[in-house]
């Protein structure tokens, strides 16, 4: 039996969505725990730096933990990321939780970009998110068609996939755990971004740091996810895609937008560092993913 360890390395969430993931998590057989600090609240995050970073690395250590959950995004890996030890074993979840995924990448770990307790606890068991993490959590391959749209740039790509959340992302650049580390510059990867809440500008201003950093002319690909509660701004010229797609027009290789991937119900699971193809065409996209 799998053992699953909760933790909370970001913010805190509502104990009951703790509960209800544990509930659903055992009910499909695995074995499920907590870390000690998980149902903390400090703040806006999920007790203290020292607390956070105890449970993480506990979780890590201990043999018998298989994968770790991740309860919630928020804020506040940036905070202890230098801290947290190589990492060897799956972390799931998204948003904040990009930073554990760039760790994961510098070890040559796979781990899950997918949903995290809340929804775990409350989709319908019949969801599309949650029968794709119960097959992503068994080992099975993930497959996805999605239909085409305008924007999408067509080609084929086989490369792992790095990325999650674009202003963490932006966060790291300069940092060892930044995208234009060799560690990941190397694999020419298929970049995952999505975001929530960004001003439009404020998005240009990031995809041009990986312009201008060198970050994009070093891939295979590129996925964009939604970008939730990111307003289109008129004085931009455009949409928000379509200041994406203007950043990338120049660089050979598929470039698929509107991927059900970020803070929406229908966020599907994706292994990062994991095996993945793509093809992108008049007829839609293909991708398949898989540990």
């Amino acid at each position: 039996m799998k053992h699953i360890r909760i933790i909370s390395p970001s913010g805190h969430l509502d104990p009951s969505y703790i509960d209800g993931a544990i509930t659903r998590l055992r009910a499909w057989g695995y074995k499920v725990s907590e870390g000690a600090h998980t149902r903390d609240a400090w703040g806006r995050f999920a007790g203290t730096d020292n607390d956070r970073i105890a449970d993480l690395v506990d979780a890590l250590n201990n043999p018998s933990v298989d994968m770790i959950l991740c309860a919630r995004g928020g804020y506040g890996l940036q905070r202890i990321i230098d801290r947290v030890p190589a990492i060897h074993k799956p972390i799931i979840g998204f948003s904040d939780i990009t930073e554990l995924h760039q760790a994961c990448g510098l070890s040559g770990q796979s781990s899950l970009h997918g949903i995290m307790c809340k929804h775990i606890a409350t989709l319908p068991e019949d969801s599309e998110p949650i029968l794709a993490l119960r097959k992503a959590l068994a080992g099975d391959p993930l497959t996805y068609h999605l239909e085409h749209h305008p924007l999408n740039q067509f080609g084929d790509a086989c490369a792992p996939i790095v990325g999650g959340n674009l202003s963490v992302l932006y966060g790291l650049q300069g940092t060892s755990w930044g995208l234009q580390s060799p560690a990941f510059r190397l694999q020419f990867p298929i970049l995952l971004i999505e975001d929530i809440a960004e001003r439009h500008y404020h998005i240009d201003r990031m995809m041009r740091n990986l312009r201008m950093s060198g970050v994009l002319a070093h891939l295979s690909g590129l996925i964009v996810g939604q970008f939730s509660d990111c307003e289109d701004d008129p004085s931009m010229h455009g949409t928000v895609y379509q200041t994406i797609k203007e950043v990338v027009a120049d660089y050979n290789y598929p470039v698929i937008f509107n991927a059900p991937v970020g803070h929406v119900e229908r966020n599907l699971p994706l292994w990062v560092h994991g095996h993945t193809t793509v093809h992108c065409g008049a007829d839609g996209v293909l991708i398949t993913n898989s540990l």
